[in-house]
C-alpha cells in the first residue's frame, strides 16, 4: 500500500458501551449503525485499518474515514454527519407521484 501506514484506533471503553447500545437499539439509522460496527471492530480486533476493512467487508477508505474522524473529533463526529449547508431538497407531490 502506498503512503503512510494506518495507525491502530483505540476506542474508549465508555464509547464501546455506547456503540453496543446503538446497535441493539433497533431505531439506529443504517449509516450510523455501519459506522458503529466499524468502531466496534476497531475496539475488538485491535488491528490496522487495512485488515479491519476486510473484517467488516467495507472499502478501506470508508473505514479509514470513520477511524480518522473518531481519532480527530471523537465519538459524535465519527458516527453522525455534519449539518449540510443550504436548504434541504423539497419534492412536490405531483413530482413524486409521477415517478
Amino acid at each position: 500500500m502506498r503512503g503512510r501506514k494506518p495507525e491502530r484506533v483505540m476506542v474508549k471503553p465508555q464509547d464501546e458501551k455506547a456503540l453496543h447500545e446503538l446497535l441493539q437499539d433497533g431505531q439506529t439509522p443504517w449509516r450510523v449503525a455501519r459506522r458503529a460496527q466499524i468502531l466496534l471492530s476497531c475496539a475488538e480486533a485491535d488491528q490496522r485499518v487495512g485488515l479491519l476493512s476486510d473484517l467488516v467487508e467495507l472499502d478501506r477508505t470508508t473505514v479509514w474515514r470513520v477511524c480518522e474522524r473518531y481519532r480527530d473529533a471523537g465519538f459524535e463526529a465519527a458516527l453522525y454527519d455534519a449539518p449540510r449547508v443550504g436548504h434541504p431538497h423539497v419534492f412536490s407531490r405531483v413530482h413524486t407521484q409521477a415517478h
